[in-house]
């Protein structure tokens, strides 16, 4: 017997929850590698991907660093590179979203829906590939970064404990970008959640201490997910960290890793559930 998505025979020993759990790794990766396939043919969207950052590192480096302060005589490259690492990561969630939002309109989703494969297939198997792309737009940005002067002061342990919490940080807003992108109804509407993506940036520790922001805006900085992994890498490279004594910026390493766990626990179901329930 053998998958309709085209896997290899499976093992006869097999049977019962093994079996399932087989077809469900299965079935994943081959989703995976449609995916990787689909973002290789399509190399303006790889440009763009990977320009966007580009660009952020450059402006705020080289038009805006002059004029920005951080406090504490803190070098402000060496603060705002961290958190543009986290913002790149965070607002990932919107390519997601349009990608599978595109995929459903062409009816991709349907077909898939009518193969005897894993419920959790799709969902799954485009969570794993947005992080296999993740990993190289961070590889990308950290070695722009190195080239503009950025430096990560921390032991090797760090630096890697750091690059992990920014992984885990995309790895969690990648089911929101899969629910997101299977509610709306066409790729035209998910390309507008980047009224969403940009204030998750933006309203955070990314770019200004929240201590320096309005009371009312501080607070809504403080307790977003961006603001906690940016805190947290920042202190894991040995690059400034923002003041201000608030306990969620005590505690930004435990943050970082509650938020991602919390936002995978809600909307990876959701986001499975709302594929099992699309219409054929």
């Amino acid at each position: 017997m053998s998958s309709a998505t085209g896997a290899a025979e499976i093992p006869v020993a097999l049977d019962g929850p093994e079996r399932r759990a087989y077809w469900a790794v299965a079935d994943c990766l081959t989703i995976v590698r449609t995916e990787l396939i689909t973002i290789l043919r399509y190399p303006a969207a790889i440009a763009w991907q990977l320009g966007t950052p580009v660009m952020f590192v450059l402006l705020f480096v080289y038009v805006f660093g002059s004029a920005m302060e951080v406090g504490g005589g803190a070098d402000y490259q060496d603060y705002a590179l961290p958190g543009m690492f986290a913002m790149t990561m965070a607002n990932g969630f919107m390519g997601t979203a349009v990608a599978v939002a595109v995929v459903k309109e062409k009816g991709v989703m349907d077909r898939y829906r009518s193969m005897p494969m894993a419920p959790s297939a799709v969902v799954s198997g485009r969570g794993v590939a947005d992080v296999i792309s993740a990993a190289v737009d961070l590889a990308v940005l950290a070695a722009i970064a190195l080239a503009v002067g950025w430096r990560p002061d921390g032991s090797l342990p760090e630096t890697l404990s750091a690059f992990a919490l920014l992984i885990l940080l995309r790895s969690s807003l990648i089911w929101v970008g899969v629910y997101l992108g299977l509610l709306v109804p066409n790729q035209q509407a998910a390309g507008n959640l980047f009224a969403v993506a940009f204030p998750l940036g933006m309203i955070s520790s990314v770019f200004t201490p929240p201590a320096m922001m309005p009371d009312w805006l501080g607070a809504i900085a403080l307790w977003n997910p961006v603001s906690s992994t940016a805190n947290a890498i920042r202190d894991l490279f040995g690059n400034p960290v923002p003041g201000g004594g608030g306990w969620v910026e005590q505690y930004a390493t435990l943050m970082a890793v509650v938020w991602p766990v919390a936002l995978t626990a809600v909307f990876l179901p959701l986001a499975v559930r709302r594929f099992q329930r699309l219409s054929s």
